[in-house]
């Protein structure tokens, strides 16, 4: 069992930067390939970034390639979203996901956080 718990969400302008923040409780944090996904109103939970265990390989969305970074501190039980030069578009209740395999398929994580709100305004 996994406890996660989101922070870091806020209301910006566009071009603007946030970093979110999942810490995981527990002592197996490096076992779990974690994740972001994001889900605006009215749509599907979307991939947004995964991580290995170890941290060694990354995955993005075509959407947030070159604008945001995902990593974790194994050692602190904590993933990390960067996300710079942020549009509106990217509005949405950001998710933070564990799971055991390494995939952008949502369903296939396990424990997720309560969500966190990101509203980028033009």
């Amino acid at each position: 069992q996994v406890q996660l718990v989101e922070s870091g969400g806020g209301l910006v302008q566009a071009g603007d930067s946030l970093r979110l923040s999942c810490i995981a409780s527990g002592r197996t944090f490096s076992n779990y390939v974690m994740g972001w996904f994001r889900q605006a109103p009215g749509k599907e939970r979307d991939f947004v970034a995964a991580i290995s265990r170890s941290g060694s390989s990354t995955d993005y969305a075509d959407s947030v390639k070159g604008r945001f970074t995902i990593w974790r501190d194994n050692a602190r039980n904590t993933v990390y979203l960067q996300m710079n030069s942020l549009k509106p578009e990217d509005t949405a209740v950001y998710y933070c996901a564990a799971g055991s395999a390494y995939t952008v398929v949502a369903r296939s994580y396990n424990y997720w956080g309560q969500g966190t709100q990101v509203t980028v305004s033009s």
